[in-house]
């Protein structure tokens, strides 16, 4: 009955009105109207717009991908006002506003436009673009800036390309994100909103309902404070902040058409960028927020600064102590820091803080027009400013802001942040020994200080090849360690007695033993142009790789360990212990150190292709590893492990095997690096257990990262997932599968299982695969990250199964951490973050015979 009631309503509506039920493909006119089994479809197919059901027979009207066929729901116009049932209809009204309307509902309309009032509207029309903006316009006008309404302007939980979010302040309209109350099933409006905060420094927050969750950071010209994954303007996406008198917006734009890419904010209050990729018919995570303990809001408090990659993760800014060190013991930091000492404000200096998020700018002093070092002064001389920054980062820096309040939601990055100069006593800033005067006078320390210690090396190198020249002459005797390379003998022996070991405890001989070059601190600066910012190569856990040249021309890389956080140091000391000890092709090789004052450097052999993760999980150069090269890359990692395993004279675990820590020559070949976090054991030991968990989530073996246990087996499951990584072209901790409950290693696992683990292979390797081999690896690898340690092979087993068609391997079982999920929580800290990192952690380390 109810429907023979809506016949007959179309029938009268149509008759009177002259109103007809067809319509193009595109676009609605005044005499047509959208019935629910119907769909608008944008020109080139790629959106469409009708109405889907919802639950308890509700009924919506919203946008979504044509051609994807899970729907992907974009836009809901009657998001808070649904349909109660199929009996419905969009038009254009007589005032001129599209209106959506169920006769058998008391509401009339259930939804409408509310543009405009206009007594004709025979000349409009409503458009769906293929950019996914449903317009409604004046039929022979097509300019955009004179849209009558536009979807676009009113967001529900996603953000498409060229939408923007922002206020416009001339008439205080304002765009954000707020999440279904359950995503996928009830479109209304759900707790979380992403909404653009215009005071101070205009920044996003996420909220839940009122509570601040995450924050962006501040624009800085290139990027949010707080992402520093958004690289700058690239062929592929383009991000772009607009902020003046009329109007603060947020949007990005795609290069290409075929790319489909939203940021989604979900009803569980994640942010996600999602990017559809067409051979497997899924959306894929290309960014998320929060992704880590640091992203929460306020983690670490005022004056705390939050770092993923330590454990744990919250640490005071330098001349700052925890304000409650009970809680600060038992990892809650959320009360923050307060000072050492009282601020003079006269004698006030400031530390220099690189690569952080700025604080929070909701209530702060900006200036666009003024340079860092008028920035200063003006924090200097008013008492209450307690830090200044740059605004923004391109062309050098520019603009000025300052604090004036406690420093709130700050995090340190490995790389991508911003520089901050935090307000201190002087006598804090001497003891951290960062230096706080003026600009001016830092940069002419640094020059004078250059030039001298250059005019020294030169001198002392005359001097030097004049002596040896002259030893040469007298006698035969082989001449000593090279010139500059070395300092005196008696800093040698003094700097190697710090670094002595228990050879009780160890089975390590004395430091003293030990032949390592000791550079001069001026002649690596030389070398790397005074640590250029066009030398940087990288950032690690603890520091900044550069590369080098030193004056015979030998190509060098140098690793900094940070000044300004005391993490690293033990890592330092037990990289030198560790590789000096170390000779093989596919270990990376140490040249030599620097300890001087506060630096601590270590300089290595320099890789012409650097990291292998940079290659392999770069779209664009990932072709140039052809099968051939990543089956080379496989085996010289395992040749590499077995002598770290068997071969050496000491047995060593690296526990931070991945695939930024295996760096590539000139022709490809693989080279394990970065031994900060490895363990020496005796011959005799096969096993041991640490309190304190370090390494990076997805590399990391279940019985380390769930009970602190390490073995030769632990480096085995990283290899395991080394291999389907440098297989299948994907990152374990960053991919799932289409169900999105499983990750690399349990993709690969289902599809061993079913018979087409061929399809795992990377499509960028083309044909140049032979197709057993490719079986072989993927079955090595799955043997590799079984989830009992005693079921994976030996290293020395590897090689033989992967070197010999011949060898009868077992059927591997199920794999550990095969679902895309946290693994249960233990007692370790760093087991409770889903995102990859690496932690440096100075640990205790007990270790057990069998």
């Amino acid at each position: 009955m109810p429907g023979f009631l809506f016949f007959l309503f179309c029938f009268f509506l149509a008759s009177s009105q002259h109103i007809t039920i067809s319509f193009s493909a595109d676009t609605l006119t005044s005499t047509q109207i959208l019935l629910t089994n119907q769909t608008l479809i944008s020109p080139s197919q790629v959106f469409a717009l009708g109405f889907f059901p919802g639950t308890n027979s509700t009924w919506y009207l919203g946008t979504w991908y044509n051609n994807i066929n899970d729907r992907t729901i974009v836009w809901v116009a009657n998001r808070d006002n649904p349909l109660e049932n199929s009996n419905g209809f969009l038009t254009i009204a007589e005032n001129g506003n599209i209106v959506l309307t169920n006769p058998s509902m008391k509401k009339y309309p259930v939804w409408s436009s509310n543009a405009t009032t206009k007594a004709n509207n025979n000349n409009r029309v409503l458009q769906l673009l293929d950019t996914g903006n449903l317009v409604l316009r004046e039929a022979n006008i097509t300019d955009p800036t004179k849209y009558l309404w536009q979807s676009f302007d009113y967001p529900t939980d996603t953000l498409l390309p060229g939408m923007k979010m922002g206020w416009n302040l001339d008439t205080g309209v304002e765009k954000h994100l707020t999440s279904w109350k359950a995503t996928g099933s009830d479109p209304s409006s759900g707790d979380y909103s992403f909404k653009i905060d215009t005071r101070g420094i205009p920044e996003i927050f996420l909220r839940d309902d009122q509570n601040i969750t995450y924050r962006s950071g501040p624009w800085n010209g290139e990027r949010f404070s707080g992402v520093p994954e958004m690289q700058p303007n690239t062929d592929t996406i383009t991000f772009d902040f607009s902020y003046d008198k009329d109007g603060v917006y947020y949007l990005f734009s795609i290069g290409s058409r075929s790319i489909l890419s939203r940021l989604v904010l979900t009803s569980g209050g994640e942010l996600q960028r999602l990017t559809w990729v067409p051979s497997r018919n899924t959306w894929t995570k290309f960014w998320y927020a929060r992704k880590d303990q640091c992203d929460g809001y306020r983690e670490c408090g005022p004056y705390g600064l939050c770092d993923s990659n330590a454990s744990p993760v919250c640490t005071c800014v330098g001349g700052f102590r925890p304000r409650n060190l009970q809680a600060w013991n038992l990892r809650d930091g959320s009360d923050g820091c307060v000072r050492n000492t009282d601020l003079d404000c006269g004698r006030d200096k400031f530390l220099h803080l690189e690569n952080v998020k700025l604080p929070e700018t909701t209530y702060v002093f900006a200036n666009r027009t003024m340079n860092l070092r008028e920035c200063e002064d003006l924090c200097r001389k008013n008492c209450s400013c307690t830090a200044y920054a740059n605004i923004e980062i391109t062309n050098g820096g520019s603009g000025c802001v300052t604090w004036t309040g406690e420093l709130i939601d700050m995090r340190l990055y490995p790389a991508g942040g911003q520089d901050l100069y935090v307000r201190l006593a002087a006598s804090d800033v001497d003891d951290i020994g960062s230096g706080g005067g003026s600009h001016k006078k830092n940069h002419i320390g640094e020059v004078v200080g250059i030039t001298i210690s250059a005019a020294v090396i030169i001198l002392g190198l005359v001097v030097i090849f004049w002596k040896k020249r002259k030893l040469l002459s007298i006698s035969n005797v082989k001449a000593g360690p090279r010139g500059s390379f070395q300092r005196s003998r008696d800093l040698l022996t003094t700097v190697q007695r710090k670094f002595s070991t228990n050879r009780k405890n160890s089975g390590e001989r004395n430091m003293d033993d030990i032949e390592l070059p000791m550079f001069d601190f001026n002649t690596i600066t030389m070398a790397t142009d005074n640590f250029s910012e066009a030398n940087k190569l990288g950032q690690g856990g603890f520091g900044i790789v550069y590369r080098g040249r030193l004056m015979e021309g030998q190509d060098i890389a140098v690793k900094r360990l940070s000044k300004s956080s005391m993490q690293g140091v033990e890592e330092f000391k037990n990289e030198i212990k560790l590789i000096v000890r170390l000779q093989h092709r596919n270990l990376v090789r140490l040249f030599g150190c620097c300890i001087e004052m506060h630096e601590r450097l270590l300089v290595y052999e320099y890789m012409e292709n650097r990291s292998l993760d940079s290659i392999l999980f770069d779209k664009a150069k990932k072709p140039i590893l052809d099968w051939k090269r990543r089956f080379n890359i496989i085996c010289g990692i395992a040749r590499g492990l077995l002598y770290l395993h068997h071969d050496s004279r000491f047995r060593i675990i690296h526990r931070d095997l991945k695939a930024s820590n295996i760096l590539l020559d000139s022709e490809m070949n693989p080279k394990i690096s970065d031994f900060g976090m490895a363990r020496l054991f005796g011959s005799n030991q096969t096993e041991a257990n640490t309190s304190r968990v370090v390494g990076t989530y997805g590399y990391m073996s279940p019985e380390y990262a769930m009970d602190g246990n390490f073995s030769v087996k632990s480096d085995v499951f990283s290899f395991g997932v080394l291999v389907l990584e440098i297989i299948t072209g994907k990152k374990n901790r960053g991919f799932y599968y289409s169900n999105e409950d499983m990750n690399l290693l349990g993709n690969a696992w289902r599809q061993w299982r079913d018979g087409s683990a061929l399809e795992l292979i990377d499509s960028s390797t083309g044909d140049s695969y032979s197709p057993s081999e490719v079986l072989r690896c993927i079955h090595v690898g799955l043997l590799c990250v079984q989830e009992r340690a005693e079921d994976r092979p030996t290293m020395s087993s590897v090689l033989l199964m992967l070197s010999s068609e011949s060898v009868l391997m077992p059927q591997p079982r199920n794999p550990g951490f095969s679902i895309g999920k946290n693994p249960a929580e233990t007692d370790s800290s760093s087991s409770k973050k889903d995102e990859s990192w690496s932690v440096n952690q100075v640990t205790v380390t007990l270790l057990d015979a069998r």
